[in-house]
């Protein structure tokens, strides 16, 4: 029992070395990118009447930091619109597996999104799988950056990612 004991504990100063000796993993370059998209932004966007429902004004509030550590920007947003009221909590982050940006999405509608997005020049693409309706549709988010502080939005939807309808659009201003 005392010779368990012994191993036990040498074996847990030969962790602990060995781990103290480990550098923590540091964000990639990627990851700078999103940046922009860091800080407080009002979005303000024209919904189309469809399947997302009656179309109308939206404003949303957004406010989004990076996570400790630097791998994920956390986005809390409240929003108004013609179907009511609601909150959200979105994360953004890279991954190097996949080499796609990531946007996870919850809100108070009981709603969660899962995204992968590509950065080409100053637009930014999210792509989805959305249920409307009992069906699958694709969507696609377009984020057009017009200056530090200021980018143009669209969502469109498809029902098989070939022919796109816009479901909403709009103008973000950071604060």
């Amino acid at each position: 029992m005392k010779r368990a004991g012994m191993i036990l504990a040498a074996c847990l100063v030969i962790a602990s070395a060995a781990m103290a000796q480990m550098e923590m993993p540091k964000p990639g370059p990627e990851l700078k990118k999103l940046d922009i998209i860091s800080g407080s932004w009002t979005l303000d966007g024209d919904m189309k009447p469809g399947p997302m429902g009656p179309g109308g004004k939206i404003t949303e509030n957004e406010k989004c930091e990076w996570m400790q550590g630097g791998f994920y920007l956390v986005c809390h947003s409240d929003y108004t619109g013609s179907m009511g009221d609601g909150v959200g909590l979105s994360v953004l982050g890279y991954s190097a597996d996949y080499k796609v940006y990531t946007y996870r999405e919850f809100n108070s509608w009981g709603e969660f999104g899962d995204s992968k997005g590509t950065v080409n020049g100053d637009t930014w693409t999210w792509m989805s799988d959305e249920k409307m309706g009992g069906m699958t549709m694709k969507g696609r988010f377009t984020m057009k950056i017009t200056s530090a502080t200021s980018y143009n939005f669209a969502y469109d939807t498809s029902p098989d990612g070939t022919k796109w309808t816009n479901a909403m659009d709009g103008k973000a201003s950071k604060k």
